[in-house]
This record gives C-alpha cells, structure tokens and sequence, in this order.
C-alpha cells in the first residue's frame, strides 16, 4: 500500500507543474527604467467597438521586475505573471524582443 502511494505521488506533482506554469504573458514597449529593478511596460489591446464597430485601442501600465537591468525605454517586451513581488509589481521580464532603434549611446 505503501508502493501505491509513493508511485501516484510523482504523476500528481508533474500535473501540478503543468498547471502552474501556464501563466499569462504580455508583449508591450517599455516606457520607464528610472526605478531600481523595475520597468513600466505599455501594452496595447485593440478589439472591436461592440456597438460603434469601430476598431479601439486600450492601452494598460504594467510595473515588471528586470534583475539585470536590460530593457531600455522603447524596447519591445515579453513579461509573465509572477507572484506579487510588491504593492504593484507582478510581472517579470522574460526576454527583450527588440531594442529600440532610434535610442541614441551615451559616448563614456
């Protein structure tokens, strides 16, 4: 009986796995680096007016957390949903999509 348990214990933990790491993600343009860690990611949702018919843009901030300090203002994102790292930040960055090519190096 003991044998039954320890063998359904690992498919239940792979099921658990699966279903925890399907988390939302988000692609936007970054428009603020000037805090420590985080970045303020713009993402656009565009849908139909249902009564207008008319196509709408709806923009939201989300606050994401950059360990390295990669994203730049303009660069292109991808974030995922985390756990609540603060009061307003749930979102980390997966990976910079594009750098933002009108950004202009700083000479040392």
């Amino acid at each position: 009986m003991v044998e039954a348990q320890t063998a359904a214990a690992p498919a239940q933990d792979t099921a658990q796995t699966q279903a925890r790491t399907h988390r939302k993600e988000r692609t936007g343009e970054v428009i603020s680096d000037k805090m420590d860690k985080t970045i303020v990611v713009r993402v656009e949702r565009r849908f139909r007016h249902p009564k207008f018919k008319k196509v709408v843009t709806q923009y939201k901030k989300f606050y994401a957390h950059d360990e390295k300090r990669e994203a730049k203002v303009g660069d292109r994102v991808l974030i995922t949903e985390t756990r609540p790292l603060s009061k307003t930040k749930s979102w980390r960055l997966v990976q910079v999509v594009e750098k933002n090519k009108l950004a202009i190096p700083v000479a040392a």
